[in-house]
């Protein structure tokens, strides 16, 4: 495992542009496949009435409304201003602040919890990210946050696996973390990463359920350029896209149920930890 520096990676600058002005699309689309983890997420936390929370990529404000609804003192932050306009609708009463791992404005040790739902899958240096999260959550204070599983549910790839079909190509600049810096995606991968990110109690499980939609706003995430499956659709060529789109509608039938929707299976980690 690499040595924490605090230099930015290409991954990082890819990952403010990909999500400048998205979020809206992010909300309407992904962003509801997002908010399924938020429940299990705060009880991971232990998440009160009276929680110092720090809600860490907050995006719409889903995780930080609900912290909010259970009494929480919650602090939330973003590295996208879009998102932050939306969430400080979504949570008027949460404290939010432009901010990007792995260097957030706050003391040491000032957050009895911290969670992150979906954003180590975001930098550039997730050992980093770790470390930062760490060095704000007081003693015995509660970690918890989610990624993506390596194994991912059948759900999961119905949109790559259109675009594959169709002969799209990723764009080289939006390539994966650079293997000095990955890590497994496993239960057990998570959890060391948080080990050696100086964490204590480090556990990790796997979340898995149905995420039910419609198949016109399913795909209307990656053909709005959300996330890195949307800027790779729309770096294609006009007629790769139609092809794609032809092909997800003919994989997407696997998926429908009897009222026409789409019970699209998925597969997260939920990891927690302590200071």
């Amino acid at each position: 495992m690499p040595s924490p520096t605090a230099a930015a990676t290409s991954f990082d600058a890819n990952e403010r542009t990909a999500w400048a002005g998205r979020a809206d699309a992010y909300a309407a689309t992904f962003g509801r496949l997002c908010a399924h983890t938020a429940p299990k997420l705060l009880d991971a936390a232990e998440v009160s009435t009276g929680t110092r929370l720090l809600d860490v990529g907050t995006g719409p404000g889903t995780v930080a409304a609900a912290a909010c609804a259970r009494g929480a003192e919650v602090t939330a932050v973003d590295a996208e201003p879009s998102m932050l306009e939306l969430a400080r609708r979504n949570a008027p009463s949460a404290r939010l602040e432009l901010a990007t791992l792995p260097e957030l404005p706050y003391l040491d040790a000032e957050f009895d919890a911290v969670v992150a739902n979906f954003v180590l899958n975001h930098v550039g240096r997730p050992l980093l990210a770790l470390a930062e999260l760490r060095r704000v959550l007081r003693p015995g204070g509660r970690l918890a946050l989610t990624i993506w599983s390596g194994s991912p549910g059948p759900g999961q790839t119905l949109i790559p696996q259109a675009l594959q079909a169709a002969g799209a190509v990723r764009p080289p600049h939006l390539g994966p973390l650079d293997p000095a810096d990955d890590f497994p995606r496993t239960p057990d991968g998570l959890a060391a990463l948080l080990t050696t990110a100086g964490l204590q109690h480090a556990t990790c499980r796997t979340l898995t359920w149905d995420h039910r939609t419609t198949a016109d706003d399913w795909w209307a995430g990656p053909a709005s350029g959300v996330a890195t499956i949307g800027l790779t659709l729309l770096a294609q060529t006009p007629e790769t896209q139609s092809e794609a789109h032809r092909h997800y509608h003919r994989l997407a039938d696997a998926f429908r149920t009897p009222d026409g929707t789409l019970a699209l299976p998925h597969a997260a980690l939920l990891a927690t930890a302590t200071r």
